[in-house]
Parts: structure tokens; sequence; C-alpha cells
């Protein structure tokens, strides 16, 4: 008896080539990877930016290297007042030499002594800032004066001007009175401070000794005026 091997299915191997082709055909339509673009600008972008820091680096580098230790105001000082130790503070910044501050470690030539003009809270103090004249200085006295609003110019006096004390005739209003010609005082203010209970000012003026216990007396009684004469020279 004679066994013969069937002939593969002719369907089987049509399914099969079919699948074999379909494989290829999906490979071949497998999209390729995109090709990366490269953008002259990003890169100009980005090596500006590497640039700019290194420069930013630099200055940063001078900057603390050029610092110094300096003297500064912690609090506000005004002129005349003694510099005492709580009222200044050691601060590390560049300062143009021109300014000639005073240098931490020199702290002992100015606390003690004098301010020659008003010292604000956070400046740096100077060699002109700081004087050794006393206030009042030889021949001279300080007298306080507790001025109105009438008595002195609205919000012009500074300490430092050369103003002139008026005593006032203090007659009462609709009275008439003969006319004299006011005395006068020569004076320069050194300090300024408000009265927080009547509003009024109070005013420091260091005035001639000898003319000092007048201009007390007509204070007290209410009957100063202070004037503001021009500080320019004819």
């Amino acid at each position: 008896m004679t066994t013969t091997t069937p002939a593969p299915n002719d369907a089987a191997r049509a399914s099969r080539s079919s699948r074999t082709g379909e494989g290829s055909r999906g490979a071949e339509q497998i999209a390729p990877p995109p090709k990366l673009q490269r953008r002259p600008v990003l890169v100009v972008a980005s090596v500006a930016t590497v640039c700019l820091g290194a420069l930013v680096s630099v200055w940063a580098f001078q900057s603390t290297s050029d610092a110094q230790e300096v003297l500064a105001v912690r609090e506000t000082v005004v002129r005349g007042q003694v510099i005492t130790k709580d009222d200044l503070m050691s601060v590390r910044i560049s300062v143009d030499p021109a300014l000639h501050p005073v240098a931490t470690s020199q702290s002992a030539t100015v606390v003690g002594k004098r301010a020659a003009l008003d010292l604000v809270a956070g400046g740096v103090v100077t060699a002109e800032q700081v004087t050794d004249t006393p206030v009042p200085a030889d021949g001279q006295s300080v007298v306080g004066l507790n001025l109105t609003s009438a008595m002195l110019p609205a919000q012009q006096i500074r300490v430092g001007d050369k103003v002139r004390i008026v005593s006032t005739s203090g007659q009462t209003p609709g009275v008439e009175t003969d006319v004299v010609t006011p005395t006068t005082v020569n004076a320069e203010v050194v300090g300024i401070a408000s009265d927080d209970t009547s509003g009024n000012t109070i005013l420091n003026v260091q005035v001639p000794h000898d003319d000092a216990p007048a201009v007390a007396d007509r204070a007290a009684a209410g009957r100063v005026a202070v004037v503001l004469d021009s500080s320019v020279e004819n």
C-alpha cells in the first residue's frame, strides 16, 4: 500500500505569504526619525548669556575687592551734637576716595567730637563732617526759643543758618503805642526740635555771651521773632 504525503495546503501558503507581505509593507511605512535643525539665533543667544554671566562675575569680584570698611551714621546727628559710638556703624562699600571717608579703624578720631554738619542716618562719615569746635563757641551762649508759626519763616530755618533775633513789642491788638525800632541780635541756629504738646518749634540759637540774658528774658515772655536774611553776600 502506497502512502502519499499530502501537498501543502494552497490556502495556508497564501495566508503566510499575505502576512509576510503585510509585514514588509508595514516596515516600509514606518516614518524615519526627524532631522534636528540647528537654530543659529539660539546658539548666539546662549553664547551671549554665558559671556554676560562671566562679565557680571568679574564686576562683582572687582566691586568686592575695591570695597572698604568705613564709618556710616546709624542715628541722625544734628550739627553741633557730640558723636557717640552708638551713633555710628561699620559698612563695607565702594566709596570714591575724593569724599575722604573715615575708615572704621579710625573711629577713635570721630567718637567724642562734634558734627560740623547734620549727619543723616545711613550716610557715610567724611572728615569734613567732624569738628573739634564746641557749641557754644568761645564767647558765645546758646538760648532756646519756643516759637509759634507766626514767629519764624515757615519751613525755612535750617541748622547753621545765620538769623536775627528780633525783640517784638508785644502790644495788645487794637491798642496804639509809640512806634519803636525793635532791637535785634545776630544769632546762628544750632538746633531745631518740635514741641509735641504745643506744636511750636524749639529753636536753639547761638548768640554773643553778653546778649544772651536779654534774648532769654524776651524769649520767656514770648516777645521774640526770628528773621532769616539772604546768605548771599553783597
